[in-house]
């Protein structure tokens, strides 16, 4: 049975192998990003490769009063929700506490907690009208280890982990679930934004090993939609074959 997926941060990395996964199943996409140009291109892209239904939705989810606008504009033919990925998120450094730009640590914060929180809030109404739906809410393992230089984005990824738990438990009686999904290493853009544009030091955090691919987290987060309504996994952590959790890694 087709659904309607809302994917935040569709137009790179695990979003827009989402938009590929669910949409080749024959979902109907709400696809939101920064960038008109990227999203537009990505909706041409589902409609010519998988004949999908899209909509686009831009904005940045920093932006609490561009997020709330943007959800009010969803059009009645895609306006019942039955699953929110709350997927855009970053990484910005990889420094000591003491050495840490202060910049860094606010766009984190305000991308992926704020942000997770407003489109949460936003969307929300939609599902509980229809008393039923489902929050997937992409952390990371950083959110269940703290590592060495990880500082404030740890601390992110853990709120996520936390807010995940809370509306489990908020939601019950509106019948939504809601799932964590915790990446460890995956071979994205994601070491190229965490390193500014730094391609070597990207380059070498995937060296000596196979990491997960963007399409492996797009996979399973397709795969905890497709149980019955009665079943929810709450919580999953996913490596590659070579990675234990946040501190062991063979290469």
């Amino acid at each position: 049975m087709s659904k309607t997926i809302l994917i935040t941060g569709a137009t790179s990395g695990f979003g827009e192998a989402m938009a590929h996964v669910f949409s080749a199943a024959g979902n109907k996409l709400i696809i939101t990003g920064r960038k008109d140009s990227l999203l537009s291109a990505l909706k041409e892209t589902l409609v010519a490769k998988h004949g999908a239904s899209v909509h686009t939705l831009c904005f940045d989810v920093q932006n609490k009063e561009a997020v709330f606008a943007a959800i009010k504009t969803i059009p009645d033919n895609f306006s019942s929700i039955d699953v929110l990925i709350n997927n855009a998120g970053l990484a910005l450094g990889r420094d000591a506490f003491q050495d840490a730009n202060l910049d860094d640590w606010e766009t984190m914060i305000d991308t992926n907690v704020k942000g997770l929180l407003y489109v949460s809030k936003a969307v929300l109404p939609l599902m509980i009208n229809n008393k039923k739906g489902h929050i997937i809410n992409i952390g990371s393992t950083a959110g269940v280890e703290v590592y060495k230089e990880g500082n404030v984005y740890c601390a992110s990824k853990h709120a996520v982990a936390a807010i995940s738990k809370s509306m489990r438990i908020d939601l019950l009686p509106q019948h939504i679930k809601v799932t964590a999904i915790h990446p460890g290493a995956a071979e994205t853009n994601f070491s190229n934004t965490r390193f500014k544009g730094d391609e070597a030091k990207a380059a070498a955090v995937y060296e000596g090993y196979k990491a997960l691919e963007a399409v492996d987290v797009a996979n399973v987060a397709y795969y905890v939609t497709t149980l019955p309504d009665h079943v929810c996994i709450n919580e999953l952590v996913v490596t590659c074959t070579s990675q234990a959790n946040s501190f062991y890694l063979q290469k």
